[in-house]
């Protein structure tokens, strides 16, 4: 399908000019001779570029494009003039134009710009599209009250550029909440930068936030950018801070005052642009009492608080996380989506869950490769989810048992038997073999056994 161009010029020759060379290149072409038919256009037509005139009797081609903006702001406008002023270029760029065409129209310039400018179009909407997807798939799942509340406190930090501290058990899914704000932030197209440090060796996480120069220490062979430099524009994401030596808080406290850092080894000052957001998974204000963690770059990162409930504060939300899991893992594994019982699911809700969230992803990854049918039962949730739950060993074992004893009864009713037949023919044996179908030697043995 060709893409399709609206020409909105009040000059004939040159909707007729446009209109030709265009189709000639297998655009569909549609054109107006005002503003006002512009818009109609656009509504009922839906095309995939404006080339716009600006200098047309009453509604001119500035006042179009932001109406044009306000309908469809992804609409790509080009704008046309044959008398055009640094103002008026500056004026349509500030509402949303793409580029601009002067009279007498270079073709060349004119494919250029279209065709450019539909690319443009197309990245832009990858971009949203990609950026929907991100959202989604870092996006809290729940109905429940303390999730709402979450939603609520997310969605009002996130335009701000203010320093968030995320609180939470481990498992809860501090860093996906992290995520989240930045997709919502001002800053969604820029760097989200992690830096986990409770994983980085204490020596070198200042190299790690900071970068270094080729030299500046022995293993130092190259320079490094550090991931305040690599977040600039962005947001840092210093994940698990009560983990961080005391030291470091100590510089991460100056670079965040004078928002400038230098290299390790280096001289030069580097200005610093990022939205940092913080996590941990314990007290702070304990660890500020114990002398571990520092009070100033405390009330630095907790301008914003956000806590994230465990799950055993939010079971309403186990059963749309257990289908939510079982989806995504079928789809990850190209097999049919497990389905789960009722009683199972109601047992999953009555646990604990101590390493929450990322506990029952675990469990339900287990179970989608362990469980061989494609519905999973109360008697395929293990220990110590289901304290009922035996390995299929004991299973093996309880069945040997109850043969066994089956095999015990069973004797002892064939004796019981035979010696009532016995006191019924007075003792003779011949007359009863006979009268049983079986011989006197099976007789005397099954008297003989001990019960």
């Amino acid at each position: 399908m060709y893409p399709a161009v609206l020409i909105v010029d009040d000059e004939i020759t040159i909707i007729e000019s446009l209109k030709g060379i265009l189709s000639d290149d297998g655009f569909e072409v549609m054109h107006a001779f005002n503003g006002y038919e512009a818009l109609k256009k656009i509504e009922v037509e839906s095309p995939d570029i404006v080339l716009l005139d600006i200098w047309m009797p009453g509604m001119d081609g500035i006042e179009t494009l932001k109406e044009i903006k306000k309908i469809t702001p992804s609409l790509p406008v080009v704008m046309i003039t044959g008398h055009g002023t640094i103002e008026s270029a500056v004026e349509a760029t500030k509402s949303g134009a793409y580029d601009f065409l002067e009279k007498p129209l270079s073709i060349d310039k004119v494919m250029v710009t279209i065709n450019n400018a539909l690319n443009f179009r197309k990245l832009e909407e990858e971009n949203i599209y990609l950026r929907k997807k991100s959202i989604e798939k870092n996006s809290i799942t729940g109905t429940s009250s303390a999730v709402q509340k979450l939603y609520g406190q997310i969605t009002n930090a996130a335009p701000s550029n203010a320093s968030i501290l995320i609180t939470g058990e481990n498992g809860t899914g501090k860093e996906m909440v992290a995520r989240t704000i930045h997709q919502f932030s001002l800053r969604p197209e820029q760097p989200f930068i992690i830096i986990n440090c409770a994983a980085i060796p204490e020596e070198n996480l200042d190299s790690e936030l900071f970068g270094h120069e080729k030299g500046a220490f022995e293993k130092a062979t190259s320079k490094n950018k550090g991931k305040f430099e690599l977040a600039s524009g962005g947001t840092l994401f210093l994940d698990e801070i009560g983990d961080m030596n005391i030291n470091t808080q100590a510089k991460i406290l100056r670079a965040l005052e004078s928002k400038t850092f230098q290299r390790i080894g280096g001289g030069r000052t580097l200005h610093m642009d990022v939205r940092l957001i913080a996590s941990s998974n314990k007290n702070l204000e304990k660890e500020i009492e114990t002398g571990n963690f520092r009070k100033d770059l405390y009330f630095r990162l907790n301008v914003i608080p956000i806590h994230v409930p465990p799950l055993r504060d939010r079971k309403k939300d186990i059963p749309l996380l257990v289908d939510t899991f079982l989806e995504k893992l079928s789809k990850q594994s190209s097999e049919k989506k497990k389905t789960i019982s009722e009683h199972a699911l109601n047992l999953l809700v009555t646990c604990e869950w101590q390493g929450n969230v990322r506990e029952l992803k675990n469990l339900l990854e287990r179970l989608s490769i362990m469980v061989e049918s494609d519905h999973i039962d109360v008697a395929d949730i293990p220990q110590p989810y289901n304290p009922e739950y035996k390995p299929i060993q004991l299973i093996e074992k309880d069945l040997s048992l109850y043969e066994d004893n089956l095999i015990l009864a069973k004797k002892q009713f064939e004796k019981q038997f035979i010696n009532q037949k016995i006191a019924e023919e007075e003792g003779d044996l011949k007359s009863v073999a006979k009268k049983l179908g079986i011989s006197v030697k099976y007789i005397k043995k099954s008297i003989s056994q001990t019960s």
